[in-house]
């Protein structure tokens, strides 16, 4: 929903990386419509994104093995500028589009 501000203020790309493969990514984003609204799905099936940056986890009694925290993150020419975790599995609060536009 957010894809058009965010171009206005100059974003040039929005990605979502999840630990899944290009078929799951590429499904997921025609479902939710983040494919038409610009955003690039990518897959890191191996976790090797994930682990390089300190945001995999695992907690085998919910059956998760090897995931990915939830997080947003503003990279300017390479450089972390601003990267926001969620405390909580499963919430999506403090790495909202909203919540990052407004840190901007």
């Amino acid at each position: 929903e957010l894809a058009p501000v965010c171009k206005k203020l100059g974003i040039d790309s929005i990605l979502c990386v999840s630990v899944n493969d290009p078929f799951v990514m590429n499904a997921w984003g025609k479902d939710t419509g983040a494919s038409d609204a610009g955003i690039t799905m990518l897959g890191d099936p191996q976790s090797e994104f994930t682990k390089a940056i300190g945001m995999d986890f695992t907690a085998p009694p919910a059956g998760l093995i090897t995931r990915s925290k939830r997080y947003a993150m503003l990279v300017n020419d390479g450089v972390v500028e601003v990267l926001e975790v969620e405390e909580t599995p499963g919430a999506c609060s403090i790495s909202s589009g909203d919540s990052l536009l407004g840190l901007l």
